[in-house]
């Protein structure tokens, strides 16, 4: 059976799997070591990531360590004018906190802290995160900002007299989300098949020092959510190391999955649910649904 083949019928399979759980979902899942071999739903496609923007924030600040640029362990005291919201981390706290920029980097990557990105993206800088992108062969990946930027637009974008009102306006389903919101082209975006060149770089000791390299594969490690992509894979010989995103009605991961047989997937996953709801437990659980078909898909065809 010829590769267009196979993978065109998981395609189906993992559009099926995408219309049953109320979502539009686009997909890349490749080989680690073998990047040709995919299983790809618009993988071409720019999408707003929410926080998977971290992820080119996290190897932009590795490659400034590498340099000499930036000292990770330069401590930094955060007070209430640098906190943003966020659900987790220093966002929540109220007094100050002072900390490595390289611990604030592990907390933006594990519990997807916001205002430790906000902090980190600062020191990093715009510019520096997209000359990344671009040397890795991401041309359709731009971080804008990051949250703070995001926050900011969605104020303006739904007429809302503060963040919270414009986060209750995107979670009505009787309400009436203004096209700009979702827009790629004025939020954070990437596309599926940019992130996993970036997931390959990050396992393969290319995009920055292989100390950072393995920094980063450790901190990814470290994400304790399971709800999307790991719970495709809920097995104790399986790692796998992620990062999600999640904006209104999009809910996103990227990562690698790593088998006990040495073989390793990188796998992004992007959703947008029909619904506006906060909580969809089958819009999360279908990301790891559909990257587990892909992977299945390729081991079932490998050497074909």
């Amino acid at each position: 059976m010829s590769g267009a083949r196979w993978e065109g019928n998981a395609r189906h399979r993992i559009r099926d799997l995408f219309a049953d759980a109320g979502v539009r979902g686009w997909l890349h899942v490749a080989e680690l070591r073998r990047p040709a071999a995919c299983v790809t739903v618009d993988p071409d496609e720019p999408v707003p990531v929410g926080s998977v923007y971290k992820v080119p924030l996290m190897v932009a600040f590795c490659r400034l360590t590498d340099s000499g640029a930036i000292d990770p362990r330069q401590r930094v005291t955060l007070g209430a004018a640098d906190r943003i919201p966020g659900p987790t981390g220093v966002s929540l706290l109220q007094d100050e906190v002072t900390m490595s920029l390289r611990d604030l980097v592990v907390l933006m990557m594990t519990i997807s802290d916001n205002t430790a990105a906000h902090v980190v993206q600062r020191w990093v800088g715009t510019t520096a995160v997209e000359a990344v992108c671009q040397s890795l062969g991401m041309p359709d990946t731009h971080i804008r900002g990051g949250a703070a930027t995001t926050f900011e637009r969605l104020v303006t974008e739904t007429g809302a007299p503060s963040l919270s009102a414009a986060m209750r306006h995107l979670s009505d389903n009787d309400t009436t989300v203004p096209e700009d919101v979702y827009n790629p082209l004025r939020k954070a975006s990437s596309t599926p098949a940019d992130m996993a060149r970036m997931l390959r770089a990050i396992w393969t000791d290319r995009a920055a020092s292989a100390a950072g390299c393995a920094f980063m594969r450790d901190v990814m490690g470290r994400q304790p959510w399971s709800h999307r992509l790991a719970s495709g894979f809920p097995h104790d010989d399986v790692t796998v190391s992620g990062k999600t995103g999640t904006f209104g009605s999009m809910r996103h991961e990227v990562g690698v999955v790593e088998l006990a047989d040495g073989s390793a997937y990188t796998a992004v996953v992007f959703t947008q649910a029909a619904r506006a709801d906060s909580r969809l437990p089958r819009a999360d659980a279908v990301i790891g649904a559909a990257a587990r078909t892909a992977v299945e898909e390729l081991r079932g065809n490998e050497g074909t």
